[in-house]
């Protein structure tokens, strides 16, 4: 059998969903096309998908071409849930980018291009709406070679010589015969047209109209040439990744596998998170424009797997699949969520445990103390179906505090501390030094020995360590500190005294959880030392405006602490490009309509951070004990010394 993973992206409102239901229509499996404005699609199976008219969840849908099975996935297109396309991209064959003939290349459309170009994956692009006024041909494919890619091949309107002149910038063979005036026929230029997409040098690109039909069978006919086709591969170990979460009606955890290779059958168990074990007790097939249930899944296809309570979205099924990294940012926003009704608190997080397993990146965070749950977003819209997703599937009304932006904290100097096993100040059976100091922008955190490995068990290394990174979480505004280099210079410990010695005594043993409590302490002193800088998140955005309205977008950007770097005007529409903090983005496109007299066109997407340059630095509400204050601290991890000295 046959097989091709086949995704379809696009930028909001492309006709992504249309061009989905379209293509199962050709193919045979639905009657008619189901509408996205009637909400009778097929992919949008939630109902607030099908109210907004807008894609929130990934869906799986299958149908044969040409003896082919097309496992096609239909992908929100709205940027608040590119976290959602993330999780796909690692499971797919090939992809199809639409495009509209009409409003071009879209933000949208850009960011996903480059996680595409990034990660190697096949593509073919599809312009929609050719039957719309104001679709361009000529002017759509120079833009798209402008602001996506030069290597894009016209099927629609490309003659051979234009063809040539792409395929050879990749074929040092078909170069050597176009240059030497040999002959090359059609067969051959198809051939290489294959290849080249096949390794995702040169991207086809078709017209048509999904909602006529217009060009879709042609690209259907395409679909099987120009992106790789796998087979089965059912033996070998058994190796896949988990890339979607589901409900059932009852509550039940459905995880949706890509089988990479080997075969998993039902009543199979499978290790999942600390050493978690669960059986199989389900696998659904995705096949013939429906879901059924089989006895084994092999490699190669995707399935949905029952009984996998411990699975979540990123984990290998079996052994390792080794993917690639995650392509797009984390959500650089924030809110708190409370529950209107106090009395549904404990609902509330419950909720928000099952609805972080369907989209982990949410990153549910709740206060030890006051019990206080915040979540991560990408943008407002994303904060309105979660409103919405909570009160009606699982019955609790929520409000939200005003989004922030999700700052990071770097080191700006070097600072370390350590204290020994027999200080008297020292409530820990343990010693430990640390020093911390700065790193280049986006190397992480660097966890380093300066004392022998071999000087205490691996075990009291690993729990030192751990505290480390926890504590990183929270740094002295308790924001994440990344970008730097923590060394462990010094380190003590009493061995565990054998029993036949007559002094035996437990209590003067040293155990990891000295090493674990005692290295936030450490580590927050030599932080303090170093100080940190807090460093809010950017996005870049580009701006297209009426010429005589650029003064006031330009006043707005600058209220709204935005930078613009460069401006260029061309005819009587001015291009603006520069940096503004993204907890303002939202802003500034609610009123960019409004400024332009709604012709304004805007698109941004997460930069980098910058320094806090003015006004109060921001401060998060910790989570941990506040090893920053060591009295408290002490009361809390080890309360029976709670009258240690500061």
């Amino acid at each position: 059998m046959h097989v091709l993973n086949l995704g379809i992206l696009a930028h909001v409102d492309a006709g992504k969903t249309t061009l989905t239901e379209r293509l199962l229509y050709v193919a045979g499996v639905v009657d008619e096309p189901g509408s996205v404005d009637a909400g009778s699609t097929r992919t949008d199976s939630l109902e607030l998908e099908r109210r907004r008219g807008i894609t929130i969840r990934s869906a799986v849908v299958s149908f044969e071409v040409d003896g082919v099975t097309v496992n096609l996935i239909d992908t929100p297109g709205h940027p608040d849930f590119i976290a959602e396309v993330e999780r796909v991209l690692g499971v797919l064959d090939g992809v199809v980018l639409v495009i509209s003939a009409v409003e071009g290349v879209q933000a949208q459309t850009r960011v996903l291009m480059r996680a595409l170009q990034q990660l190697g994956i096949p593509t073919v692009l599809f312009a929609n709406k050719i039957d719309r006024r104001g679709a361009r041909h000529d002017d759509l494919v120079a833009e798209i070679r402008q602001r996506l890619t030069p290597a894009v091949v016209d099927l629609d309107g490309a003659s051979s010589t234009e063809l040539l002149d792409v395929l050879t910038q990749h074929d040092d063979d078909l170069l050597a015969d176009y240059v030497a005036g040999k002959p090359i026929d059609d067969g051959r230029l198809a051939t290489a047209l294959a290849e080249q997409t096949h390794r995702a040098r040169v991207h086809p690109l078709l017209f048509g109209s999904a909602i006529t039909g217009a060009g879709v069978e042609a690209l259907l006919g395409q679909l099987t040439t120009l992106l790789p086709v796998t087979r089965e591969r059912p033996d070998g170990p058994v190796r896949g990744t988990v890339f979607k979460i589901e409900r059932g009606p009852t509550g039940e955890k459905l995880a949706w596998v890509r089988m990479v290779e080997g075969t998993l059958h039902t009543r199979d168990r499978l290790p999942f998170g600390d050493g978690e074990e669960d059986r199989v007790t389900g696998i659904d097939l995705a096949e013939h424009g429906a879901t059924h249930g089989v006895d084994a899944l092999v490699g190669g296809r995707i399935g949905r797997l029952r009984g996998l309570a411990h699975a979540r979205i990123g984990d290998p099924v079996g052994e390792d699949s080794q993917d690639e990294a995650p392509s797009f940012p984390p959500p650089v926003l924030e809110t708190v969520v409370t529950p209107l009704v106090e009395a549904d608190g404990g609902a509330l997080h419950a909720a928000l445990v099952q609805v972080t397993d369907q989209d982990p990146m949410l990153g549910l965070r709740r206060h030890e103390l006051t019990g206080e749950l915040s979540v991560a977003l990408y943008g407002e819209v994303q904060k309105e179906v979660l409103e919405t997703t909570l009160a009606e599937e699982y019955g609790v009304l929520v409000g939200f505090a005003p989004t922030t932006p999700v700052c990071i904290e770097r080191v700006v100097g070097t600072g370390e501390h350590a204290e020994r096993i027999d200080d008297d100040h020292n409530p820990f059976l343990a010693g430990v030094g640390l020093r911390v100091g700065p790193a280049p922008d986006g190397s992480g955190v660097a966890f380093r020995l300066g004392v022998e490995r071999g000087s205490m068990p691996s075990a009291f290394f690993s729990a030192i360590e751990d505290g480390v990174r926890g504590l990183l979480t929270e740094g002295i505004h308790g924001w994440p500190v990344t970008d730097c280099v923590v060394t462990l210079t010094s380190s003590q410990y009493y061995p565990r005294q054998s029993h036949a010695h007559g002094t035996f005594d437990k209590s003067m043993c040293s155990t990891s959880a000295d090493f674990r409590a005692m290295a936030p302490l450490m580590l927050m002193t030599a932080l303090l030392r170093a100080g940190t800088v807090v460093h809010e998140p950017v996005h870049a955005f580009r701006a297209e405006v009426p010429v005589d309205t650029l003064g006031a977008v330009l006043a707005a950007v600058a209220r709204l602490r935005g930078v613009p770097d460069a401006s260029s005007v061309r005819g009587d529409v001015a291009h603006v490009e520069g940096e503004v903090p993204a907890v303002a983005v939202h802003e500034l496109q609610q009123q960019l309509p409004g400024l332009t007299r709604g012709e304004g066109m805007l698109e941004s997407s997460f930069s980098h951070h910058r320094a806090v340059a003015s006004g109060p630095v921001p401060e998060r509400a910790r989570r941990d004990d506040d090893p920053r204050h060591r009295r408290t601290y002490l009361l809390a991890v080890c309360p029976q010394v709670g009258r240690a000295p500061e």
